[in-house]
């Protein structure tokens, strides 16, 4: 099923910086060339696991230059700052925000963590993602660190130039340089497990939770 992304709105929603790079980075930015508008939303900018030696809105100013790098205008980013870790004390919050970003944008399109993600903050984004997009299309994006099982349903194909993008994305995360999943090695090798899953050389894979047609 080929589908026509030109001026299709599409509304991103991570958790925590860097989640929507990570979880559908190289997918942002094929749409972003194929007219789609990306709206990115992120839930936290972790202050308080901001390693020593950085500012506290690090993270802040790092999704920045990360979202610039795939492709989606500054204007279109929206960062909240909810304490990480503890989005469960938060939800009625966050529903009324993602309530209120339906009414806003009307995306066509939703991209959110996958419903069976173990971190806390992460499937209360799922969680309340269903609860106030239910009417539209989602896609559940993969963080295969956050899952014991991820249903690989759906699938982007990408090619090696919005890999690079994405790998460039996760570089201005300078903070997070430390983690065994932001570097190239990781980032390539995924996409080359998923392009294979579907005879390409390079895919994006995601958990479909909805479609609406």
């Amino acid at each position: 099923m080929n589908l026509d992304f030109q001026q299709k709105k599409i509304l991103v929603l991570a958790p925590h910086t860097d989640d929507g790079e990570l979880g559908c980075g190289a997918t942002i930015n094929r749409l972003i060339n194929e007219g789609a508008v990306i709206f990115y939303v992120a839930f936290s900018i972790c202050e308080d696991s901001v390693p020593e030696g950085f500012p506290k809105n690090a993270l802040e100013l790092e999704v920045k230059e990360a979202i610039k790098v795939l492709g989606i205008k500054p204007t279109n980013l929206i960062v909240k700052n909810y304490p990480v870790r503890k989005f469960n004390s938060f939800r009625q919050d966050i529903l009324e925000d993602l309530v209120k970003l339906r009414k806003e944008i009307a995306p066509d399109i939703i991209f959110m963590p996958c419903s069976n993600a173990l971190h806390q903050d992460h499937y209360a984004i799922y969680s309340e993602g269903i609860r106030a997009f239910k009417h539209y299309t989602i896609y559940g994006y993969d963080l295969p660190w956050d899952t014991v099982e991820f249903r690989t349903t759906a699938f982007f194909k990408v090619e090696k130039e919005h890999v690079e993008k994405k790998v460039s994305a996760m570089e201005c995360y300078k903070t997070q340089n430390f983690r065994s999943y932001v570097d190239r090695e990781f980032i390539e090798g995924l996409a080359r497990v998923r392009g294979a899953q579907i005879a390409s050389k390079y895919a994006e894979a995601f958990e479909m939770i909805r479609i609406i047609q």
